[in-house]
């Protein structure tokens, strides 16, 4: 599918000339990867350029070679140009989500926020994350909203970060995306009112709430 300058129009948000095929994240939340390699690296002038560097397989995510120059990249994503020795996140801003560079050790996990868990087959608990992907453990340890940090390309879970009052968290939607800071208050939602969380002097959705450290952040923000 491609997205045509003139359906592009004008407003607050970020608008892509070139669409992300279906993947792990949401279409109107990821970017495709010609425009990560094209404008926001500025590795290539060109479209065909940038096709050129990641069909030859110069682009990794999340530490797995991707050749699909439409494939969709997203929140907490890990970018790298393994030739350049360059690491990227992708984090969320005020204008969408951008690139942050990190080191190499960094680069070595992924935070992944809980969206979804049940029980399957043998009483083991399967936990869905934000990116798509799903992990099973034959322990109920964690509940929806906290983060599990994994390492990569093995998706092995390193340890969790529980969702609760004095650790560090994300906002990664609306206004106030981007800050961050230490969870002061979590109202609970009602019939009427979703679930509220206070982070320092803002409040945000809980559903707009991504934790990340206990002490302090995991990942460079």
């Amino acid at each position: 599918m491609h997205t045509k300058r003139i359906a592009v129009g004008y407003g607050k948000e970020n608008k892509w000339l070139s669409t992300p095929n279906p993947g792990k994240h949401k279409r109107n939340e990821s970017i495709p990867l010609i425009l990560v390699v094209r404008d926001i690296l500025g590795y290539a002038d060109t479209g065909r350029e940038a096709k050129k560097i990641i069909h030859e397989g110069m682009v990794s995510v999340d530490k797995k070679t991707q050749r699909d120059h439409k494939y969709s990249v997203g929140l907490m994503d890990v970018i790298e140009i393994p030739k350049l020795k360059k690491h990227f996140r992708v984090v969320p801003s005020k204008k969408g989500p951008v690139l942050k560079e990190i080191d190499a050790d960094e680069s070595k996990i992924k935070l992944c926020r809980i969206m979804d868990k049940h029980k399957v087959k043998e009483g083991k608990i399967q936990y869905v994350m934000h990116d798509g992907g799903s992990m099973l453990s034959d322990k109920d340890e964690y509940k929806t909203t906290d983060t599990l940090v994994i390492t990569l390309p093995e998706r092995k879970v390193q340890e969790g970060i529980k969702f609760e009052k004095g650790n560090i968290a994300l906002v990664v939607k609306g206004r106030h995306s981007g800050r961050s800071g230490k969870i002061k208050d979590i109202l609970p939602g009602t019939a009427t009112r979703k679930s509220i969380t206070a982070l320092e002097d803002i409040q945000t959705l809980t559903n707009y709430s991504f934790v990340i450290g206990n002490e302090k952040p995991l990942i460079k923000i």
